[in-house]
């Protein structure tokens, strides 16, 4: 039987060896805990104490990706808001509607899913708001849409206005990501496809000072794809000869 290295080990099990550094960790961390403190104050006055806990969870999970990964398209402005307005929308209308609560949680779900698709604003977080606007108990039914403006979309863009406000102070972490590339250092014009190494993009990623959700092994995959090469082949792998 074959030893498993640690690298093989790492890939199967999705463990990224991440080029960030430590400041930038810390920043992630400090502008999370920010933006959760005020959304959970807004929370706490619009809804009680009773009821706080459970909205503000899945804007917790929002957190995570507006102050760690500032620049993924999932942590884009349209798709949080418009991901959450959506999501709570179909939650709440699968909530009046569907007498069933197991098959209202589905729908609501599935339901949320497929439109963020079609409108482009995929964001991970709003299936829990779907899925609470069905299981959050009465006074979150008694709502009704009302549930969709307050307290979700105040907490959303309160959390959206913290991550612009936190991101600006530092000038690699631009939020909305377009403000980054305005940024950027111009790219030197190349000539043809010379080989990159898998040391190339680690290299690359760690000059960008920014956790980025693509594995180093995508980026490979994708630069082979576009200089015309076949990824199943030996010779697929840039840096290879």
């Amino acid at each position: 039987m074959a030893k498993f290295s640690w690298q093989r080990w790492r890939g199967l099990l999705g463990i990224e060896a991440s080029p960030v550094s430590h400041r930038e960790r810390l920043i992630s961390a400090l502008g999370a805990s920010i933006g959760v403190i005020i959304v959970y104050a807004v929370t706490l006055a619009l809804l009680g104490p009773t009821h706080a806990p459970l909205l503000a969870a899945p804007i917790g999970a929002t957190a995570v990706l507006l102050f760690a990964v500032p620049h993924s398209a999932l942590s884009q402005p349209w798709p949080v808001i418009a991901g959450y307005a959506i999501s709570t929308t179909i939650g709440v209308a699968c909530a009046t509607w569907l007498p069933n609560e197991l098959l209202a949680a589905g729908a609501a779900v599935g339901g949320s899913v497929a439109a963020m698709y079609y409108l482009r604003c995929i964001h991970p977080p709003s299936g829990a708001i779907a899925l609470m606007a069905v299981i959050g108990g009465d006074p979150i039914r008694a709502l009704g849409f009302g549930f969709v403006l307050v307290p979700v979309l105040i907490n959303v863009l309160a959390v959206v206005l913290v991550a612009i406000a936190f991101n600006a102070l530092f000038a690699w972490r631009r939020y909305p990501a377009i403000l980054s590339r305005s940024n950027t250092r111009e790219a030197p014009v190349v000539k043809g496809y010379g080989a990159i190494s898998h040391e190339d993009f680690v290299y690359a990623l760690t000059e960008m000072e920014s956790f980025i959700d693509v594995s180093e092994e995508d980026l490979l995959r994708i630069y082979a794809l576009a200089t015309g090469r076949n990824p199943k082949a030996e010779d697929a792998t840039p840096g290879r000869n």
